[in-house]
């Protein structure tokens, strides 16, 4: 049984932050979005994996099918309708704090599908995992229903349901906030991932008016394990809830997480490094690790380090989705003991 990530398929065009590409003519890009990301990590970690998205019908497409298809990720899903992908600008490099993702999403072909369209029973075919995130309803109204449809089609076919609690400021834009809308959909999920953070402005589990000024690693474990009870108690389907920690250090950062399941809080080791090559997509390898660890069925302690783990080694990877194998990540594991 296959684990299916829905979402945008994104080109990320890369101009460097000092104007060069100008001169060269030339703008590095990467194939990716936070779905395909996980996609990608699931296929590499030998996990069936399958990627529904939206894609106009004309070479290009033709192109990165034939990409996502070589991955060992199933695209049979993937609707040929609308006009163009979808894109985003980012500059390459280590410091991005003043570097501003620039969307282009507007009218591209996933956020064109329409609600009542899309046919569930053969997009779950032989699917046991679902995976989405909440950039997915960030983009409009219909897209927002269609999530809506998917997690409610995908509960009553007894798929496993998984969300990433991205917050894109940038996105929410049709006249919706996030907690008017995501509470609804983590009604039907089994798994939660984000932070503390992301938990109170999309699903309003309330923070402490301190937590920033306290910023000792002892609080935010002891809200971790706060925020993800409440989730737990507010959305009963919810048995997982994942939180990260990414601060920075020096120009690099310092990073751990948590698992709250089983009425038990895990931690993993923390990991610091003075610097890092891309950020980009480190999250989604996060979450990839979560869906690796609990479809094989490990001790959460495992899942924890091993998702951990192939969310920091993603760090150093110049792309969106990793090319970290299960075998290179125990070896960051070990490395960083």
């Amino acid at each position: 049984m296959k684990v299916l990530s829905f979402g945008e398929l994104l080109l990320r065009i890369c101009p460097d932050t000092d104007g060069q590409w100008l001169a060269d003519n030339q703008l590095p890009f990467y194939v990716g979005g936070a779905e395909l990301n996980v996609a990608t990590a699931l296929a590499l970690w030998e996990v069936p994996s399958a990627y529904f998205s939206a894609l106009p019908d004309n070479f290009m497409s033709e192109q990165i099918i034939n990409y996502v298809n070589k991955c060992n990720i199933d695209s049979s899903r993937i609707q040929l309708s609308g006009d163009r992908l979808g894109l985003y600008y980012l500059p390459k490099g280590k410091d991005l704090k003043n570097a501003g993702v620039i969307y282009d999403r507007a009218n591209s072909s996933f956020a064109s599908i329409k609600p009542g369209t899309l046919n569930w029973d053969e997009i779950f075919q032989d699917v046991s995992w679902f995976h989405f995130s909440a950039i997915c309803p960030a983009l409009n109204q219909d897209a927002a229903d269609i999530c809506l449809e998917a997690v409610k089609a995908a509960s009553e076919r007894g798929i496993t349901i998984s969300i990433d609690l991205n917050y894109r400021a940038k996105l929410w834009k049709f006249g919706k906030e996030p907690i008017d809308i995501v509470p609804g959909l983590v009604e039907y999920c089994d798994l939660v991932m984000g932070n503390i953070w992301a938990a109170e402005r999309m699903l309003g589990i309330t923070l402490p008016l301190d937590i920033v000024e306290i910023d000792t690693k002892e609080n935010y474990l002891k809200q971790a394990e706060i925020t993800s009870k409440e989730i737990i108690a507010k959305f009963p389907k919810c048995k997982h809830v994942a939180n990260t920690f990414r601060f920075d250090y020096k120009a690099g950062i310092r990073y751990y997480t948590t698992l709250f399941t089983e009425n038990q809080l895990f931690v993993s080791k923390e990991y610091l490094s003075e610097q890092i090559l891309d950020r980009v997509g480190s999250g989604d390898c996060y979450m990839g690790g979560l869906i690796y660890g609990f479809y094989n069925q490990h001790e959460p302690q495992q899942i924890l380090e091993f998702a951990t783990g192939a969310a920091y080694n993603k760090l150093y990877i110049p792309s969106d989705c990793t090319t970290a194998t299960v075998q290179d990540i125990h070896q960051t594991i070990a490395q960083n003991d």
